[in-house]
């Protein structure tokens, strides 16, 4: 049977420019990610593929040499959902991430929405939400 219903559009990945590609998979990794696919594209720049286990959606890395990558604060994020927004702050920071704003803590004991912010090496936040 042939169906009229248009195929379904899929949103597949998100690219963002980074100073250092090692440095951003090392941090990205800290963060649950797995790495992929690493190639150079047809423009010379060098290119990491990174996945979250169980997501269609990745996250594409992009250095290139002549571009210096800056992002002025709250440009863009990305945001992650963790069943667990306290053991996973707790994992970040063992691992060397500061958690932000300050006092995260206290404020998830209070009730509300958990919700909490990470920077990564080239200044693209990362929001925490607790799912």
């Amino acid at each position: 049977m042939v169906s009229n219903k248009p195929a379904m559009i899929r949103f597949l990945h998100t690219r963002i420019r980074v100073r250092d590609l090692d440095r951003s998979v090392a941090f990205y990794q800290k963060l649950g990610y797995t790495p992929g696919e690493m190639k150079d594209s047809p423009q010379g720049n060098r290119l990491a593929f990174l996945e979250l286990p169980g997501n269609d959606v990745f996250l594409e890395l992009c250095h290139s040499p002549e571009y210096t990558a800056t992002c002025p604060e709250d440009l863009m994020h990305t945001a992650l959902g963790v069943p667990d927004i306290i053991a996973y702050c707790d994992q970040l920071e063992k691992a060397g991430i500061e958690i932000w704003p300050s006092g995260w803590r206290e404020k998830f004991s209070s009730g509300g929405r958990k919700m909490a912010f990470i920077t990564d090496p080239d200044g693209y936040e990362v929001e925490i939400l607790e799912r």
